[in-house]
């Protein structure tokens, strides 16, 4: 689940042949723009993006049969039957094939009444449940006791969800902070991944694994004047959030400086600069031949290395079977300079 900004869809664009075709990319939109649109249109073949349009008003833009490249419509459950029978339109155009978004904190009726709605859904949508991908999102997760709370819901969700023959079923949360403003800077800091918790916990489900990336769920507004250049950088089962102010004013130096300590952390993937698009990116500026980037490129590249992260991390067997406790210690805590981060099998 990702923003349609700049960022994000620079990593999807860097995704090559063997990974795009792994990654399922959901984006939301909050407006549209010449920007937006040229860049959807140069994501890689094979990488075909639902697009939620559910903020946007009625109109062309939220008509995505009309932008003339393959795309998935997002169906919520509140959606009027006339967005309805227009999401229907643009799934037979394209992919013969749509997202139903079932949110568990929002969407609360029981069973038989949301079966009734995903009924309607394929009545004024002309969809059948094989053309439909069910995407059951969890929301904001921040503790252990968000965690404790959303496993039992997600699993009546995903019990309910047996009823019927979807093409796919994934669980969907994100545990990035909104606000990272008052983090300490010029250390990794350390914030757990509640998000790839909860899905550990439900993979015996057979479900597939989704987040938002590196962003939070609802997005917060930073403190004023705080435009530190700023990686979050996906570890086994935590971010390490480098906000870095070393070095005064100019922007180039704290970048590198940042990126110098990055690819000489612990946590610095084996395969360094080849890992990803984003630790390439990460390791020019570490050795000064690149300049610094903008706030856009430091997205760009954490997006890019979390995509590369999660494939790797689900290609591995698990250990000690799918429902580990995972753990438990506080939502944040301060990793020394050059910490170990704790992997996980």
């Amino acid at each position: 689940m990702l923003a349609a900004r700049r960022g994000e869809l620079a990593a999807l664009g860097h995704l090559d042949g063997v990974h795009a075709p792994l990654v399922a990319p959901i984006l939301r939109l909050s407006m549209v723009d010449d920007s937006v649109v040229d860049l959807l249109g140069r994501l890689p073949a094979g990488l075909v993006p639902a697009v939620d349009v559910s903020a946007l008003p009625d109109g062309v833009d939220a008509e995505l049969a009309r932008w003339d490249m393959p795309l998935m419509p997002v169906i919520c459950l509140t959606d009027d039957d006339r967005r309805l029978a227009t999401h229907g339109v643009a799934a037979r155009a394209y992919t013969g094939r749509a997202v139903v978004w079932l949110r568990i904190g929002q969407d609360r009726a029981g069973p038989d009444a949301t079966t009734a709605i995903v009924e309607r859904i394929w009545r004024y949508a002309r969809l059948t449940p094989e053309q439909c991908d069910l995407l059951v999102d969890c929301g904001e997760l921040g503790c252990p006791a968000d965690v404790r709370a959303a496993e039992p819901r997600a699993r009546r969700a995903l019990a309910w969800a047996r009823r019927h023959s979807w093409c796919s079923v994934s669980v969907v949360a994100g545990g990035m902070p909104s606000a990272l403003s008052r983090l300490p800077t010029d250390e990794p800091v350390r914030l757990y991944r509640w998000d790839w918790l909860l899905w550990q916990r439900l993979a015996d489900l057979g479900v597939g694994f989704g987040d938002y990336g590196v962003a939070p769920v609802a997005p917060g507004v930073e403190l004023p004047g705080d435009r530190l250049p700023t990686v979050r950088y996906t570890g086994d089962e935590v971010w390490w959030i480098y906000r870095w102010s070393r070095r005064g004013g100019r922007g180039e130096e704290r970048t590198a400086d940042l990126c110098r300590a990055l690819v000489s952390a612990p946590h610095w993937p084996p395969g360094g600069a080849n890992f990803s698009w984003g630790d390439h990116e990460i390791f020019r500026r570490a050795r000064r031949v690149a300049g610094a980037g903008s706030m856009t490129n430091c997205l760009a590249w954490s997006t890019s290395h979390h995509f590369a992260h999660v494939l790797e991390a689900l290609r591995r067997p698990a250990r000690g079977g799918a429902r580990r406790a995972g753990p438990s210690p506080p939502p944040r805590s301060r990793a020394p300079r050059g910490g170990e981060s704790r992997r996980v099998g």
